[in-house]
């Protein structure tokens, strides 16, 4: 016996494009001249396809029937995008129909995100210079705040980085955005980039719960981390700001489990985490807990699906793509709950519609909206090979 689905309408490739289109058109304000040979639904339309496609701008206008040139988008987008518009303007568009999806108490993760800059050495200002990674020391850097909500992420803010930006610098902007939105924080889970005493600090001055894992520094920690089994012990960290030094004092619950040949690793694996939340009790707990916010990676993977091809250096060019790549993630999941899902007792069912197969309903949209290239110019006639 088949189950079949009930559902009142249909959703179309072109409405998803209309959406994510409208979307984008609502929310950043564009005044082209009088003169000016296409309007901002033009330039958008072109961005989403390019996006869906993961291709470049150039190639989309230059194989499209009814895209504009692909020089005036360009020039419309050096000259009409600025930094901080793109920054304050990107985060509502994330935040933009997501939030009334989520409850009243959600758990948030901050994550950094780099991706390798391999062009001139001469021209990295304004890039983000960390440990040597994949070949450079030289990144577009991103930071990026999520709400995890019945194991799913949903994209609440993202920030350019650039050297002199700091962890604490990063986690302060954040929870004063969390301050500023109609949300109760359960637990802020943080990579170990921002394992320091100032983001600790940061943190308990919200009275926020939160989980970090621990880096090892100093002797006392290393040696803890290498002897015994899972327990609870109490550590602190000296910092200091502005001329004043303060110590932080934190218990680290110590995880510990065997190998048993995973990754090809044996014996026991210890794994420290700073933790200050009352739901947590245990080191088993801790990690368990902590291991929530691995689904991020995830998102990180599906934005690399949807990122336009450039090469371009501009960071308000390189924000502005993050932050539309982004935003195909928060359009999917509200769309498939708010409007795919079936309203049920007990809770919506979600019927099958994955990211990727989302992103090829608005590419072919896209396609077609454009007039993209669907045949090639031949210097002779298809034989019979090419008829079935």
């Amino acid at each position: 016996m088949t189950t079949k689905q009930q559902a009142d309408d249909e959703i179309h490739e072109d409405q998803l494009l209309n959406f994510l289109v409208n979307t984008l058109t609502g929310t950043f304000s564009l005044t082209l001249g009088e003169n000016a040979e296409i309007d901002p639904d033009d330039i958008f339309e072109v961005l989403v396809g390019a996006c869906a496609d993961g291709t470049s701008i150039s190639s989309l206008c230059k194989h499209s029937e009814d895209a504009p040139s692909g020089t005036n988008v360009l020039h419309h987008l050096r000259t009409k995008f600025n930094l901080d518009g793109v920054a304050s303007v990107g985060n509502l568009l994330l935040q933009r129909d997501v939030l009334e999806l989520l409850p009243e108490q959600v758990e948030v993760v901050a994550d950094l995100h780099l991706r390798p800059y391999y062009g001139d050495e001469d021209e990295t200002e304004g890039l983000y210079h960390s440990e040597a990674k994949r070949g450079t020391t030289a990144f577009h850097a991103y930071a990026t705040l999520y709400a995890r909500v019945r194991n799913k992420r949903y994209t609440l803010a993202v920030r350019r980085l650039e050297d002199g930006d700091t962890a604490s610098s990063v986690l302060a902007e954040f929870l004063g955005l969390l301050e500023g939105l109609d949300l109760e924080v359960k637990a802020v889970y943080l990579d170990s980039e921002f394992y320091d005493g100032k983001c600790l600090t940061l943190l308990h001055a919200h009275n926020y719960a939160y989980v970090v894992p621990i880096i090892k520094w100093g002797a006392a920690i290393k040696t803890e981390l290498r002897q015994g089994w899972s327990r609870t012990i109490t550590h602190d960290l000296e910092t200091g700001f502005d001329g004043h030094e303060w110590t932080v004092e934190f218990p680290v619950y110590i995880d510990c489990t065997y190998q048993n040949g995973r990754y090809d690793e044996h014996g026991v694996a210890r794994h420290g985490y700073a933790v200050d939340a009352p739901f947590i009790e245990t080191p088993s707990q801790a990690r368990t807990y902590y291991s929530r916010r691995f689904g991020i990676e995830s998102s990180y993977r599906l934005a690399e699906k949807t990122t336009i091809s450039t090469t371009t250096t501009d960071p308000t060019q390189r924000l502005l793509f993050v932050v539309i790549s982004l935003l195909f993630q928060n359009a999917w999941r509200y769309l498939h709950w708010e409007y795919v899902a079936t309203p049920r007792r007990g809770g919506r069912r979600l019927w099958e519609w994955s990211f990727e197969e989302f992103i090829r309903m608005v590419t072919r949209a896209a396609w077609t909206a454009l007039d993209v290239r669907r045949a090639v110019p031949a210097n002779k006639p298809p034989d019979e090979r090419f008829e079935r």
